[in-house]
């Protein structure tokens, strides 16, 4: 597929998703269009502002399989993040539209995770949603398809004002809004870290790729949170707050029964999980391969380099 005839189909643009939206005007190679539940003018001031096509979808096959072929479609990247089964059922309406469609048969599902080659069932919460509609790709050979995975946001290390990325101070470490940070673990356990520009600007690459594989690495920064938080402190010459949780800890809520009451504690354990074991770092040896084979003129952006790039000073924590 040659790049001059691709056209690009987002759906359901949140934070990640704004970055590739930019990247791909930047880049200006394709042409793309935003399949989402709420039409431009409900979608808010991001996309008005930046003359993004958005197409009202109820994310039926039929729905999207009209946008497919009305806009030409070639290559359909998802990031919902729909819980559960609703996962499974939506992902699996989008592959159909694919299937069917004239011209779209190449599909990112959303997954932007960790090492699913080694832990296939880590993050747990992915056992009821992305483990099942992997067998479902499995099964077809119509669409291309690839899962991508990038480990941690390395922007969730920066304040509010400087990330589209929404804060997360429960489920992330670092809360660099309030200066404190949550060590789960021991904190020496190696993972995987990439910003989110990093990642749009990767998938855009990957786009003009002659074939894909089925899975994806990239990583932007290998290290742990005790170095990342380190690194936090020593750049804004100011130490950081700590508490932890153990293992024994993360184990306990893991194993709770599955209540309303018990399903917070449970997602949140099941995102743990990944910061205590192997599972948050991409396998090194395929994501450095992959670098070279799809990702050579790239430059991957380090901790350092983020705060730099987004106008963050040394030696003054924000507060």
């Amino acid at each position: 597929m040659t790049d001059k005839h691709q056209v690009i189909a987002l759906c359901s643009v949140g934070s990640l998703g704004k970055y590739l939206c930019d990247e791909l005007l930047a880049h200006g190679r394709y042409p793309f269009v935003v399949i989402s539940r709420q039409s431009k003018s409900n979608k808010g001031a991001f996309f008005e502002q930046r003359g993004i096509d958005v197409r009202p979808s109820d994310y039926s096959t039929d729905s999207v399989l009209r946008i497919l072929n009305e806009t030409n479609a070639t290559t359909f990247i998802s990031f919902n993040n729909s819980p559960d089964e609703t996962f499974v059922t939506v992902h699996s309406a989008f592959l159909e539209a694919c299937r069917k469609s004239k011209n779209c048969k190449r599909f990112v599902t959303s997954e932007f995770a960790g090492n699913i080659d080694d832990f296939p069932l880590l993050p747990s919460f992915f056992r009821t949603s992305r483990v099942p509609f992997r067998k479902i790709l499995e099964q077809q050979n119509d669409v291309e398809w690839t899962i991508f995975n990038n480990g941690w946001l390395m922007d969730y290390f920066l304040t509010e004002d400087k990330t589209y990325m929404p804060s997360i101070p429960n489920e992330f470490p670092v809360d660099p809004n309030n200066w404190k940070a949550c060590i789960r673990g021991t904190g020496d356990q190696l993972q995987s870290f990439t910003s989110a520009r990093d990642i749009a600007k990767a998938l855009i690459m990957l786009l003009s790729a002659p074939e894909w594989e089925r899975t994806t690495y990239i990583t932007g920064q290998w290290s742990s949170f005790n170095d990342m938080v380190k690194a936090m402190e020593e750049f804004y010459n100011r130490p950081m707050e700590k508490t932890y949780r153990s293992k024994e800890q993360i184990d306990h809520d893991t194993n709770l029964p599955p209540t309303a009451e018990n399903l917070e504690a449970l997602y949140l354990a099941s995102v743990e999980e990944m910061m205590i074991t192997k599972s948050g770092a991409c396998p090194r040896e395929k994501t450095i391969r992959q670098r070279g084979k799809f990702f050579e003129n790239l430059t991957f952006t380090t901790l350092e380099g983020l705060l730099l790039q987004t106008g963050s000073s040394r030696g003054l924590a924000e507060h």
